[in-house]
């Protein structure tokens, strides 16, 4: 996650209107892909595996056939909680 911009140990800043594209796997581990700005055309600002259990700020989630999408409203800190797990919390100021 080089390209996301780290708030800290294990902790990286979200921007507004953030989307994560969630692949759901059948070994059940996740591959998450973040874009700064879902109308944005750029590549991803970050790409991982694991898994993303919970998005605490206002967000919209869109189920898709192989996973989820989510929409962050606000932006938010993506948080490490552990091997593989991943939670978004309320951006940090």
């Amino acid at each position: 996650m080089r390209a996301l911009p780290e708030t800290g140990q294990g902790r990286w800043r979200l921007d507004r209107h953030a989307r994560l594209v969630v692949y759901e796997a059948d070994a059940g581990d996740e591959l998450v892909t973040v874009y700064d700005c879902g109308a944005a055309q750029k590549p991803p600002a970050a790409q991982f595996i694991g898994n993303l259990v919970r998005v605490r700020p206002p967000h919209e989630i869109e189920h898709t056939p192989t996973g989820y999408i989510v929409t962050l409203r606000e932006g938010g800190t993506l948080v490490e909680q552990g091997e593989d797990h991943y939670v978004i919390e309320e951006r940090e100021e």
